[in-house]
């Protein structure tokens, strides 16, 4: 269903410059029209974020595209979500071969994608908390993503990354962001790469924005 709708939607993303085949054969078959509300599947294959309900969204498929290039997953390795959301990020994940774990602030949506990922069979690990802190349990993760505007880089993310992981996250203001591309070198060294110019709804937490 909507395979022609989703080539489509492929092969636009590659005019923007995704070139990660991995990363673009996951997006081919994961269903984004399964992680939208009835109301906006009309929509689901345009390369625009969507809302889906308590002020939160779908990213745009571009976004997702970027970021899972950057943060380039290998199979196996253990990957730590914040911000799951309606669950699409992590389904790409999960097709791409990693070990999911991701986490949700919203209990409602928690509840939601892991109604999605029951009944798509997707094996990923979710928990509903505040992501800024992340998931103590599991860590080290190889990679680390962040699908929400941080007002800074939580240190405890930062802990939880494994030495030559690598952690994808938009920071700066409520409004727009600069994604940061951060690659551990030691315990307490990193490299940094950034790129400029998303927009994300702000990660509440801890080490996040506070509620208003």
């Amino acid at each position: 269903m909507y395979e022609t709708e989703r080539q489509l939607l492929i092969e636009q993303i590659k005019r923007k410059g995704i070139t990660n085949e991995r990363v673009l054969d996951a997006m081919m078959k994961v269903e984004r029209h399964l992680f939208v509300p009835e109301i906006m599947v009309q929509h689901a294959y345009e390369d625009v974020a969507l809302p889906i309900g308590y002020g939160q969204t779908i990213s745009q498929p571009y976004t997702v595209a970027f970021m899972t290039q950057e943060l380039n997953p290998e199979p196996g390795q253990k990957v730590l979500e914040i911000g799951t959301g309606s669950g699409y990020q992590a389904a790409i994940l999960y097709e791409m071969g990693a070990k999911v774990f991701t986490i949700e602030r919203n209990d409602k949506l928690y509840n939601n994608a892991l109604k999605i990922f029951d009944k798509l069979n997707l094996r990923i690990a979710a928990r509903c908390s505040d992501g800024s802190i992340g998931w103590l349990e599991f860590a080290p993760y190889d990679r680390i993503i962040v699908t929400a505007g941080s007002p800074g880089i939580p240190q405890n993310l930062l802990k939880q990354l494994a030495v030559k992981g690598r952690m994808v996250i938009p920071v700066g203001d409520r409004s727009i962001q600069s994604l940061k591309i951060i690659t551990k070198i030691s315990e307490d060294e990193f490299d940094t790469k950034e790129a400029p110019y998303f927009a994300f709804v702000p990660l509440v937490g801890r080490e996040g924005w506070k509620e208003k």
